[in-house]
């Protein structure tokens, strides 16, 4: 028999704009270190990877804010719609018990009504 799964645990928080800026800052290194070595003609399309990786490096430093942003941005709608939909959906049970108990109410007027003109009815 296998035991109960553990719920996961909540993501870590990072700080991805600097891992990217790290990325970036080793492929520049490895360009520097590419130049003063000096490469063989067939072997200078390495200082391209390095030019390639310096390039997606800048990318993500630019873009990973604005990601984040966003993603924090959809989150908070959507909680904000969660909590609508709960307030709504309380206030929605608390106006349906107000209606059964102003329904429940008229019931026992109309059923001592009844009552009254009946007693009447017998005492004439």
């Amino acid at each position: 028999m296998t035991r109960p799964r553990r719920p996961d645990p909540p993501p870590m928080p990072t700080n991805d704009v600097r891992i990217a800026a790290t990325g970036t800052a080793a492929w520049a290194v490895a360009l520097v270190v590419l130049l003063l070595v000096g490469l063989p003609s067939e072997d200078r399309w390495w200082l391209w990877v390095c030019v390639a990786g310096i390039a997606i490096g800048l990318f993500a430093v630019w873009y990973v804010p604005r990601l984040q942003r966003g993603r924090a941005r959809q989150e908070a709608a959507r909680a904000a719609k969660r909590e609508r939909e709960a307030s709504s959906e309380a206030e929605g049970a608390s106006a349906q018990e107000d209606t059964s108990a102003q329904e429940g109410a008229s019931v026992q007027k109309g059923a001592s009504e009844r009552e009254g003109t009946s007693e009447r009815e017998t005492a004439d």
